[in-house]
């Protein structure tokens, strides 16, 4: 009988595709099969997020569940930036660990599995020329790496620490994976990197050279792939060639992330963010010019230290003018290895929690506007996902994810919908071609 492996992401599309490496390395050269059942797997893996503190708190409880609910051999791996961060910490605390891998150390997966107690976790080590296994838990779209690390050094950031510096992939091997993607019936892709609009800025290698913009170019030349999709942009990154290249590239979708944080000049340049309030108006406005039918979502942090309400109420108001169509917003999360876990002027958590339920209670009403105007519009969507009772998904060309009834024969096809009915979190429609 084939072992078998269960996995438990946690956080990013970073995360998710790194989840898909292992999945494939395993598979390749130990056979492992995926179960959806902790209770009767062979190795269980907890690939772990760090960027705020309740993932962490999250994962000693679930080493716990897992540990207690396991078979007599089965083997516990804890992966991802939780790893990087703690390292052998976690076996200390948690000795029913079998092994610890640092989100920078993937493909070392099938090494540290025979390794008792084995701890890999380096932030200097270079993935970006390794050859991957192949799997795609949907094989109708793509997520692919096209960088490694970050290079920033935002104040409230532990990305830098778990994931080392930036480190471009060569545009060759992109274009091979996504080529490969393509031919077994991928029609979009995702392009994934902490700052991908930095591409270019370091490679391993002098092949395959070119920057983000060059990138999107050579990729969209792409047979079979008719979705371009990517996350995150950096706001300081985005100079109008960019802009320019995505508003008329008819491959990239009209859909883009412009992470603002605060909409505070003085809290920005603490976050050390790089750009102003103004930039970032400037930008977006300019996304609304160039390409009118885009979305643009965002994310905030409020009561980041030194916050002030003069501070939150600029926050309010490039929500009022750019009214982002998806927000993900927290209260600020101290953490360890990043300068403002430090800084003295912490703000009072409720007064943080009142401002998180301002935000999103404002940003609630800004969204039912913008979707209930969708009803009687007409979208091209994606179907890539088959739903109970006769349904399909799939999201439109600008990122709204779109219900319709259909069957299989839907999958894999971009489809014109007219929106029938409107909610806030999705729309229905009816497919108005056979």
């Amino acid at each position: 009988m084939a072992k078998k492996l269960f996995i438990e992401t946690l956080g990013c599309a970073m995360n998710v595709r790194d989840s898909e490496h292992m999945i494939a390395e395993l598979s390749k050269e130990e056979h492992y099969e995926l179960t959806e059942h902790s209770h009767e797997a062979d190795l269980i893996i907890i690939n772990t997020c760090s960027v705020r503190e309740k993932p962490v708190a999250k994962l000693f409880s679930e080493i716990g569940i897992f540990s207690k609910n396991k078979k007599p051999n089965t083997k516990i791996g804890v992966c991802g930036c939780t790893a990087s961060h703690l390292g052998a910490e976690i076996i200390k605390r948690a000795p029913s660990v079998d092994f610890v891998l640092g989100a920078r150390n993937v493909s070392k997966i099938n090494q540290v599995l025979h390794t008792k107690h084995a701890v890999e976790v380096s932030t200097d080590y270079d993935e970006s020329l390794y050859d991957f296994a192949e799997y795609r838990s949907n094989p109708l779209k793509a997520m692919v790496n096209i960088s490694i690390g970050c290079d920033k050094q935002c104040t409230f950031c532990i990305v830098p620490a778990t994931r080392g510096d930036e480190i471009s992939i060569p545009s060759a091997l992109i274009v091979r994976e996504i080529t490969k993607a393509a031919a077994q019936g991928a029609k979009e892709v995702m392009l994934l990197g902490q700052n991908v609009n930095n591409y270019g800025r370091r490679f391993s290698t002098t092949d395959g050279v070119c920057d983000f913009t060059q990138l999107l170019g050579k990729v969209s030349e792409t047979e079979g792939l008719e979705r371009i999709r990517f996350t995150s942009p950096h706001p300081l990154h985005m100079d109008d060639l960019f802009l320019e290249t995505f508003a008329s590239n008819p491959k990239i979708c009209k859909q883009i992330h412009i992470p603002l944080q605060s909409g505070s000049t003085r809290l920005l340049k603490i976050m050390k963010r790089g750009y102003t309030k103004e930039w970032f108006l400037d930008r977006c406005r300019k996304v609304r010019l160039l390409c009118p039918e885009a979305t643009i979502s965002t994310d905030i942090i409020v009561g980041f230290p030194g916050e002030s309400d003069e501070d939150f109420e600029e926050t309010m108001e490039v929500l009022e003018e750019v009214r982002f169509e998806q927000m993900f917003s927290f209260k600020y999360s101290p953490r360890p290895l990043t300068p403002a876990a430090d800084y003295p002027d912490q703000v009072d958590p409720m007064i943080a929690a009142e401002r998180l339920t301002r935000l999103q209670t404002r940003h609630t009403q800004i969204l039912d506007e913008i979707m209930d105007a969708q009803l009687g519009q007409e979208h091209y969507v994606y179907f890539d996902e088959l739903k109970p009772y006769g349904r399909v998904a799939g999201r439109s060309d600008d990122g709204k994810l779109v219900f319709a009834e259909g069957s299989e024969e839907l999958l894999g096809q971009i489809k014109k919908v007219r929106i029938t009915k409107t909610s806030r979190g999705a729309l229905d429609g009816i497919v108005l071609e056979s």
